[in-house]
């Protein structure tokens, strides 16, 4: 297909108060955002998270081949697998693997090899990406993966909180096993694991987390 120009859907044209406005109540809503470690087993219902998941596809993407899988696990024979597998990598993580600087860094999150979230959330989604892809049977070069996949996941993220879901980033490393268990062909590579449901009752989040970077300290102006 070659290129076709279309008048631009959806115009939006609002004044710069509207602006200023909905951009203030989108930073209100999304700095509400924890990552938690405590999950409760409360139900939830899988429509939310096939629209959010509808909302994660429509991020861009390099030359829009979409390079990315959504690997929805909500099968608790499947979770424990899951979980038995990523222990393992975090122990040997946790054990010396990760390097002293880096387990440095992480004591003020409080982590550890332990993670019963991963069967205690009603569900896991494993973000793939696809290093090629298959249109009409033929194998296809996709471009920009990474940044791709990081950019969906974002959409994701923010579609998740929005829905007043909370969400976990896990990366065990590596996640390889990710591929075996979830039986993904071998196109694709697991970029993160990503932990949905309702927080604990008795949910905490690290007073570290908190700590945000000033505007200065992230952006600059020229």
């Amino acid at each position: 297909m070659g290129y076709v120009p279309i008048p631009l859907p959806d115009r939006m044209d609002y004044s710069d108060g509207e602006m200023r406005q909905r951009a203030a109540d989108f930073y209100d809503e999304i700095r509400r955002r924890h990552t938690v470690r405590e999950f409760s087993a409360k139900p939830v219902p899988r429509d939310i998270i096939e629209t959010c998941l509808m909302a994660a596809g429509t991020a861009p993407s390099g030359a829009n081949h979409q390079p990315w899988h959504f690997a929805v696990v909500g099968d608790p024979v499947l979770k424990s697998r899951i979980r038995e597998a990523a222990e393992k990598e975090e122990r040997e993580f946790y054990a010396g693997k990760a390097g002293e600087e880096w387990l440095k860094a992480l004591e003020p999150v409080g982590t550890d090899a332990d993670k019963p979230f991963l069967e205690i959330a009603p569900w896991l989604i494993v973000i793939f990406g696809e290093r090629k892809s298959f249109e009409d049977g033929r194998p296809r070069k996709n471009y920009y993966v990474p940044e791709s996949v990081c950019i969906a996941t974002g959409f994701l993220i923010a579609a998740l909180h929005h829905a007043g879901l909370a969400t976990l980033t896990h990366t065990p490393n590596p996640m390889g096993f990710l591929n075996e268990v979830l039986e993904r062909p071998s196109n694709e590579k697991p970029y993160i694991l990503l932990v949905v449901g309702h927080p604990g009752a008795n949910a905490t989040v690290p007073a570290h987390a908190k700590q945000k970077k000033s505007l200065e300290r992230i952006a600059s102006f020229r």
